[in-house]
C-alpha cells in the first residue's frame, strides 16, 4: 500500500461519539484518531525514526485531530451531547 493512500484514509476521524459509548467510562484518553496515531508510529518504526520520512502520516494525523476538534464544537453549539 502506498503512503499517500494509507494517509488518506487516517485524516478523517471516527465517529467519537461511537469511540466513547464503547468505553465502560468516558475518558480523555478515547482517540478516534487512534488509526492514524499508529500509523504514524509505525511508520517511525519502520523507518528508524525518520521524521521527515513520515510527515504524510504527522499531516494526516494533525488533520484528523482538527477535524474531530471541529466536529466537537459544533455539536456543543448545536446543543448535542459531545459524549
Amino acid at each position: 500500500m502506498s503512503e499517500s493512500s494509507a494517509t488518506s484514509d487516517t485524516t478523517v476521524p471516527a465517529d467519537y461519539k461511537k469511540t466513547f459509548a464503547n468505553k465502560r467510562v468516558p475518558s480523555q484518553f478515547a482517540d478516534p484518531c487512534a488509526e492514524a496515531s499508529k500509523a504514524s508510529m509505525d511508520c517511525l518504526n519502520r523507518n528508524n525514526y525518520d521524521r521527515d520520512a513520515c510527515l504524510e502520516y504527522f499531516q494526516a494525523y494533525r488533520e484528523c485531530k482538527n477535524a474531530w476538534i471541529q466536529q466537537r464544537k459544533e455539536d456543543r453549539r448545536a446543543g448535542r451531547p459531545t459524549a
